[in-house]
């Protein structure tokens, strides 16, 4: 199976992106299957039910959330009604909406399913850990499901990389998210699970990690707000990780990093025209 998985969307450059790139990314690799983190898709923080939409008609097949899950107020009913949405597992235990699902992907079927970090994070969420437990478990890769994916929203590349060897061998793919700055140990992991610290975000990279500059210039330099943080709306880089596995055993047989349009050095499996 192909999947590809693409970073955290950051405002109307991330959108316009993935409605502009991502159906030729869908044609020219053959894609089985697409993840897309969405959390700052609607003005820099959250996503609302519209944005969700025209995210999945570009192309998407299921869309991961992460801290801001429902910073837009009108994610709160649409996730209900949407099961391509996914909050994370140890959100608050009354969160709406499902921390995982299993998937269609052309006659195969695909778990995915997202965490969000413990380190570094603003609220204390649940063990991260045992959540995933408790849904691999569940969706053996290989068995029940031919692949299974592995979002770790979360701001310590430390515990991204636990939650990686953590789940070796038994997810195809885990990738971070949430840090909008993509790294560069795109690797297999011992046991075959394909495996990024950090995806990156689809964004525009002339920012500050996302946000246009002038306001976290100041704050950093004067320790001082004078407006709110905007989303820049430059050229966005669609930034994340193809993954090629095998049916039989949901393990990974190829990993790439992926850039494609806006500041950064392309990469990915092939060249897009």
């Amino acid at each position: 199976m192909k999947i590809l998985f693409l970073g955290d969307v950051m405002g109307r450059a991330g959108r316009r992106a993935i409605t502009e790139v991502l159906p030729r990314m869908r044609e020219a690799w053959k894609l089985d299957f697409v993840v897309v983190n969405g959390e700052n898709a609607s003005h820099g923080a959250g996503l609302t039910g519209d944005h969700a939409k025209g995210i999945l008609a570009a192309g998407a097949d299921v869309i991961t959330l992460g801290d801001h899950a429902f910073d837009q107020r009108d994610m709160m009913q649409f996730i209900e009604s949407e099961p391509r949405v996914i909050r994370p597992l140890n959100f608050a235990k009354d969160a709406p909406g499902r921390g995982h699902g299993v998937f269609d992907a052309r006659g195969k079927k695909v778990l995915v399913t997202q965490v969000l970090g413990q380190v570094f994070m603003k609220r204390p969420f649940e063990d991260p850990f045992a959540h995933v437990e408790a849904v691999l478990k569940k969706y053996p890769a290989g068995g029940l499901v031919q692949a299974a994916l592995v979002d770790v929203h979360c701001e310590a590349t430390s515990e991204k990389m636990a939650m990686g060897h953590y789940c070796d061998g038994r997810a195809s793919v885990v990738v971070g998210t949430h840090t909008h700055v993509p790294t560069g140990d795109a690797q297999i992991l011992q046991k075959g699970t394909a495996f990024l610290s950090d995806a990156g975000m689809t964004g525009d990279y002339n920012s500050v990690i996302g946000m246009e500059k002038t306001e976290p210039m100041r704050r950093f330099v004067t320790g001082m707000a004078k407006g709110r943080f905007t989303p820049a709306e430059g050229e966005a880089t669609l930034s994340g990780l193809y993954v090629e596995t095998d049916d039989r055993t949901g393990k990974a047989l190829r990993v790439e990093p992926v850039r494609q349009g806006g500041r950064l050095a392309a990469a990915g499996p092939a060249p897009l025209a």
